[in-house]
C-alpha cells in the first residue's frame, strides 16, 4: 500500500494541532475517512512495515559514522573562511605601521574580503552542483594556498588588497560546499543533527581567529598569521585529497555510483575492493539530472522567488547585526577595559562557545519538530529514505523553531549593548555574548537548513545565494557599526539592531503561512512548462 499524504487544500492552510482529515484518492479508490486506528501515524522515528523495494533506494549508502566523518571534514574545511577573516583583526595596527598607511585604509581590506566572500561561492557552488564537490574543493584550496603564500611575502598595500580578495575567493567557497555535502548525505528528517556538525567550523572561526591572531602577531609578527593559514589549509587539503569521497548527487547519486577515476580519493588507488570499484551495486536511478553548464547567476535568480527572497533578505539582516557585534567588540573592549590584543582575543571565546553549543540545542530540536510536524501532517517517515516535501509544509516545520530564537536573540543583543554602555564588570558582557552567540547561530542554522530543504537539487547554489546576501549585508554593517556607536552609543546601537530584527520578522511569518503555497505554484508552473516543451 502506498503512503497517504494530505491534500493540497489542507496543506496550504495553517494546520490545526490535530492531523488533517482530507486525503487523496489512493489506487483509484474513493476518498474515505480513516477510522481512529487507521489514521494514527506510527510513533515518531518509527518505520512503516514495508519492504525495501517499496520504499525505494537508500538516500545514502554511507553508514552513519562515515557520514559524520565526511561532514566534519567539510566543516573543518569551512573553518578557513571565517578564520581567515577574524585572525587578521589583531594585526591591523601592525600592518598599518609596516606599510605606512592609516588603520582606516587597512580596514578597507576587511570590507573587500566580505564582498568577495559573498560573490565567489556563486561561481564555485554552481560548478560543484554539476561537476562534483571534490573538484570544487581542489580549485578553492589551490587559490587559497597561493593567496596565503603571497600575503606572507608581500610588502605593499596594493598587493595586500588584491591578495586578500584572492584569499577570500578561495576560502569562501568552502562554506557553500560544506552545506551542500550535508544535503548530499542526510535526509530532511535527520538534517538538524548533521547541520550542527557542519556549523562547528563556521562557529569556531570568528572565535578562535582573534585569539590565534593576537598570539601570533604579538610573538612572531603579522607574517606568521599567513604562514599559519598555509599550514592549516595544507593539512586540510591533504585530508580531502586522500580520504574525502565525492558526494554530489548529480555525480554519484546516493553514493553507490562510482565517480570517474580522477575524482576518487587517493586511498582507493590502493584498495581494489572498495565500494568505488563495485560497479554491480551502482544504482544509477539515484543520480540527479541537472543542467550541464555552471551558471553563477542562478544564485541571484533564487532571490527573485517570493519565498526565497524573503528568507535571504531577512537572513542577511540577522547576519549583519551579528557582524556588527563581532567587528566592534575589539575596539569596545580596548576603550572600555584597556585590554591588549591577547586579552581581547580571549573575550571572543564565550561567543564562540555559545555558537558551538547551538549544535546540541537546535540540531536535536529541529529533528524533533520535523517528526512532530510529519505526524500532524500525515507524512510517514522512513528511516534512511528522503522525505519528499511536495505535499509537506517544511516552512512550518523549520520556522516554528527559527522565530522564537530570533526574539530571544533580540533580547540578548539588547542586554549586551546596555551592559557595555553602563560599563559593568567584565562578566556582564561575556555572559551576554555567550547567549547572543547561542541564539543567533541557532537561528542561522535553522534558516540555512530551510534554504537547503527548499533547493535540495542545487544545494551548493542555494548555500551560495545565502552566503552572498549575508556577506554583502555584513560588509555594510561592519562599515557603519563604529560610526553609529560613536554617534548614539553602543546601547542604542544594539537596541536599533534588535529593533530591525523584530520589525523584519513578519517577513518570516509570511513565509510560515504562505511559503508552502508559493512553492507549490512554482512547482506547478515548472511541470506545466516541461509538459508543453515535450509536446
Amino acid at each position: 500500500m502506498q503512503p497517504v499524504y494530505p491534500s493540497d487544500s489542507c496543506a496550504t492552510e495553517p494546520r490545526p494541532s490535530s492531523p488533517c482529515k482530507a486525503w487523496h484518492t489512493v489506487n483509484g479508490e474513493k476518498p474515505h475517512t480513516l477510522n481512529p486506528s487507521q489514521s494514527q501515524s506510527p510513533e515518531l522515528g518509527q518505520e512503516k512495515q514495508t519492504t525495501g523495494d517499496e520504499l525505494g533506494p537508500l538516500y545514502s549508502v554511507l553508514p552513519n559514522g562515515e557520514k559524520t566523518f565526511v561532514i566534519m571534514t567539510g566543516s573543518f574545511a569551512a573553518l578557513i573562511s571565517p578564520l581567515s577573516s577574524s585572525i587578521y583583526l589583531p594585526a591591523l595596527p601592525s600592518l598599518a605601521n609596516d606599510m605606512d598607511v592609516s588603520v582606516s585604509l587597512i580596514n578597507l581590506t576587511i570590507t573587500t574580503y566580505l564582498i568577495f566572500q559573498g560573490l565567489a561561492p556563486s561561481f564555485i557552488g554552481s560548478f560543484s552542483d554539476i561537476y562534483g564537490r571534490r573538484p570544487a574543493y581542489i580549485i578553492a584550496f589551490v587559490i587559497y594556498l597561493g593567496a596565503n603564500v603571497g600575503l606572507a611575502l608581500q610588502n605593499n598595500f596594493t598587493a595586500l588588497m588584491i591578495l586578500r580578495c584572492m584569499q577570500s575567493s578561495g576560502s569562501s567557497g568552502t562554506i557553500a560546499l560544506g552545506s551542500a555535502v550535508v544535503a548530499d548525505l542526510s535526509t530532511r528528517a535527520e538534517r538538524g543533527k548533521y547541520i550542527g556538525y557542519a556549523g562547528i567550523g563556521i562557529a569556531l572561526g570568528p572565535t578562535l581567529g582573534p585569539v590565534i591572531g593576537g598570539l601570533l602577531d604579538h610573538f612572531l609578527g603579522w607574517r606568521s598569521i599567513f604562514w599559519f593559514l598555509v599550514i592549516l589549509s595544507g593539512v586540510c587539503f591533504v585530508v580531502i585529497l586522500v580520504v574525502f569521497p565525492e558526494t554530489c548527487r548529480a555525480v554519484v547519486g546516493n553514493g553507490s555510483v562510482p565517480p570517474a577515476p580522477w575524482n576518487r580519493p587517493l586511498w582507493t588507488l590502493f584498495v581494489q575492493n572498495s565500494r568505488f570499484h563495485e560497479q554491480g551495486t551502482a544504482d544509477y536511478s539515484t543520480v540527479q539530472e541537472l543542467k550541464k553548464r555552471p551558471n553563477p547567476i542562478s544564485a541571484l535568480m533564487l532571490a527573485m522567488q517570493k519565498e526565497m527572497g524573503l528568507i535571504l533578505l531577512y537572513g542577511s539582516f540577522l547576519f549583519a547585526g551579528y557582524m556588527a557585534v563581532i567587528s566592534t567588540l575589539s575596539t569596545e573592549l580596548a576603550s572600555r577595559f584597556g585590554f591588549n590584543s591577547i586579552q581581547i582575543g580571549l573575550c571572543y571565546l564565550p561567543m564562540g562557545v555559545g555558537s558551538i553549543s547551538s549544535r546540541w540545542v537546535v540540531g536535536q530540536l529541529m529533528d524533533w519538530n520535523f517528526r512532530r510536524e510529519a505526524q500532524l501532517q500525515g507524512m510517514i517517515i522512513h528511516k534512511n529514505r528522503q522525505q519528499e516535501i511536495e505535499k509537506f509544509d517544511i516552512e512550518r516545520a523549520r520556522l516554528a523553531i527559527t522565530l522564537p530564537l530570533i526574539y530571544l536573540a533580540s533580547l540578548c543583543i539588547i542586554g549586551y549593548g546596555w551592559v557595555m554602555q553602563y560599563r559593568t564588570t567584565l562578566a556582564g558582557p561575556l555572559v551576554m555574548l555567550f547567549f547572543t552567540g547561542l541564539t543567533t547561530t541557532s537561528a542561522f542554522n535553522t534558516l540555512s537548513t530551510l534554504v537547503i530543504d527548499i533547493n535540495h537539487q542545487s544545494a551548493a547554489t542555494a548555500a551560495a545565494a545565502n552566503n552572498l546576501f549575508r556577506c554583502l549585508m555584513g560588509a555594510g554593517a561592519t562599515a557603519i557599526a563604529s560610526p553609529l556607536i560613536k554617534s548614539i552609543g553602543i546601547g542604542w546601537t544594539a537596541t536599533f539592531i534588535a529593533g530591525l530584527w523584530v520589525l523584519g520578522s513578519p517577513a518570516l511569518w509570511v513565509v510560515f503561512y504562505r511559503g508552502y503555497r508559493w512553492r507549490r505554484e512554482i512547482s506547478d508552473k515548472r511541470q506545466a512548462s516541461e509538459g508543453s516543451s515535450e509536446l
